[in-house]
């Protein structure tokens, strides 16, 4: 057995050059140079007595066994973070550091309504936000990147822990000359598939309102294009077809100076629940739970 073991440091820089690919923006991510973390990881190689990366000038490539031990890399620098977080949650709740993941068709519509508050009630949170498609998230929390997502269930999360936070109703959104008078609530079999526009992959939202509409053709379909809800209201609002969204969404009023008309989805499961979630036997649990309560008091 070796009597040196890999260093914290060495792992956070192979890590980092696996996830960018590239050793400057690995070595940017990392707040170091590039000769940095090009000695560290060839200090691990020669500790470990095995080559992880091969090397070009173009192309950096990870071998069979490197890929392995990213992979326990990973597990091993989750395992540190979460000894840390073990003791932070020792001492004043909802205080310090807090990485949390946000999905795009949230983060406009709910965050500017609860941020201020949060930063008048709890000044010692330091609460860093990134926006990402629900599943980047999910990968960020569980490789570490993110302590906590705010994200829309139903979603493939693995193992994870949750708080409901509200349920959020679908409308069906159209040009407000839509000639068939649509009636106060839309049933699914009125949705003219052809002319329906999601969000592209990636965004569960799409999921949801093809899970909620219960039609299989709408599938192969709907134009899956969008690549943000205020780009599929535009693209409603010059005639081009029409989309769903989300109640957050027109309460924070994304239909403001368009010519957009949103009814209400009709039947069962025509919601999805806002959800915080963590990583399963999180030592911050507690934590975020309040957290929880606070996104829930509005």
């Amino acid at each position: 057995m070796s009597t040196y073991l890999p260093t914290i440091k060495q792992l956070q820089y192979l890590v980092a050059l696996h996830e960018h690919q590239h050793f400057g923006r690995a070595a940017e991510a990392s707040f170091v140079s590039q000769s940095t973390l090009s000695a560290g990881i060839r200090e691990l190689e020669s500790l470990l007595g095995v080559t992880l990366v091969e090397r070009s000038r173009r192309v950096v490539r990870f071998t069979p066994l490197g890929k392995n031990v990213v992979d326990k890399a990973h597990r091993v620098l989750r395992e540190t973070e979460e000894l840390a977080e073990l003791v932070q949650a020792a001492g004043k709740p909802l205080s310090g550091e807090l990485r949390m993941s946000v999905i795009p068709t949230i983060a406009p519509f709910f965050l500017p309504r609860i941020l201020p508050r949060l930063r008048r009630e709890r000044p010692q949170l330091k609460l860093f936000l990134r926006e990402e498609t629900s599943d980047h998230a999910i990968e960020s929390l569980h490789h570490g990147r993110a302590d906590c997502v705010l994200l829309a269930l139903p979603f493939a999360t693995g193992e994870v822990e949750s708080e409901i936070i509200q349920d959020d109703a679908l409308h069906v959104a159209f040009p407000k000359d839509d000639p068939r008078d649509p009636p106060a609530e839309i049933p699914p079999n009125m949705i003219d598939e052809g002319r329906l526009l999601l969000l592209e992959d990636g965004h569960c939202l799409k999921e949801h309102a093809l899970a909620a509409c219960n039609r299989p053709e709408m599938r192969a379909s709907a134009t899956m294009i969008g690549t943000s809800l205020h780009t599929l209201v535009q693209m409603v609002d010059n005639g081009l077809g029409l989309t769903m969204l989300p109640q957050m969404a027109i309460d924070a009023g994304i239909l403001h100076e368009t010519d957009v008309v949103a009814r209400p989805l009709k039947g069962t499961n025509t919601s999805r629940q806002i959800a915080l979630v963590w990583r399963a036997n999180s030592p911050r649990a507690d934590e975020f739970k309040l957290l929880a309560e606070e996104l829930r008091a509005g």
